[in-house]
């Protein structure tokens, strides 16, 4: 009983603070999400081997939720552009669900490594004072612009994250506002996290799972988690645009500084 109290407990607060986070960042709050269900599964006895896996599946199904709220709080403010939305979508749910299939076959160190040091770099951009620097005057819309969209769905999906932590300074970097970027990454994440979820849910586990989950799913998680999501993410959002772009984009860099730093341990720890 009191492990499943601490369980519940844990899910409560896990999800306020990821939806927080979703809502100020445009990330789904799988970087909270993630380490703090991993930790709990593993008090409650759950095979490592399918532990880790378990969170980021779970997480990946709490997006759904998540980016709803937060992109509808964002889109009453005007700060989602639904013509990126549209073009990047399609790409960005291709990889998602490639992600998720490939999940259980890559090395995690690898996965770790790549991805920490992509952050790491993506949170220079954001930190420094590069407002003015781009790499293109708008978003590119030709057929190899797409790859950019497939691979933040690719890898967002293997780590049970939202496409936020990509997407927001890759939107930058295409001369997009970072406020309208984080309400674009937010509806994005839903295009991230639903074909995603289909391909957890359709996977093997490799070991014994707890009850209530399907595939790699954790549906005892996912309804304790996501209604703290759901209401915190709105916060989250009323937040964001009370700050200057300024310091939004040093918000977020220090999020990254800390995913990266999270990452990179992992790898070589």
């Amino acid at each position: 009983m009191e492990s499943w109290l601490a369980l519940g407990l844990a899910a409560l607060a896990t999800g306020i603070a990821g939806g927080m986070i979703s809502g100020l960042l445009g990330v789904g709050g799988g970087i909270v999400i993630v380490p703090v269900l991993e930790s709990v599964l593993g008090y409650l006895g759950v095979d490592p081997l399918v532990r880790m896996p378990i969170a980021v599946a779970t997480s990946l199904a709490t997006i759904i939720p998540t980016s709803i709220a937060s992109a509808r709080a964002h889109h009453k403010r005007g700060a989602v552009d639904i013509d990126i939305a549209r073009l990047w979508a399609p790409a960005v749910g291709i990889g998602a669900l490639l992600g998720s299939l490939l999940a259980g076959q890559a090395r995690a160190t690898l996965l770790t490594g790549i991805f920490g040091a992509v952050a790491a770099l993506m949170a220079l951009k954001m930190l420094l004072p590069l407002d003015g620097k781009v790499l293109a005057s708008d978003v590119p819309r030709s057929l190899p612009g797409r790859m950019l969209p497939m691979a933040i769905g690719l890898v967002s999906s293997m780590m049970g994250i939202g496409g936020g932590t990509l997407s927001v300074p890759a939107l930058t970097l295409l001369n997009q506002p970072v406020h309208r970027a984080v309400g674009t990454a937010n509806l994005l994440g839903l295009a991230i996290a639903l074909p995603g979820t289909i391909g957890y849910l359709l996977a093997t586990p490799a070991a014994p799972v707890p009850p209530g989950t399907v595939g790699l799913v954790s549906l005892v998680s996912f309804a304790l988690i996501t209604p703290a999501t759901v209401i915190a993410a709105p916060w989250g959002a009323r937040l964001a645009h009370r700050l200057d772009r300024r310091r939004l984009s040093i918000a977020f860099g220090v999020f990254l500084s800390v995913v990266a730093a999270r990452m990179l341990y992992r790898t070589f720890a």
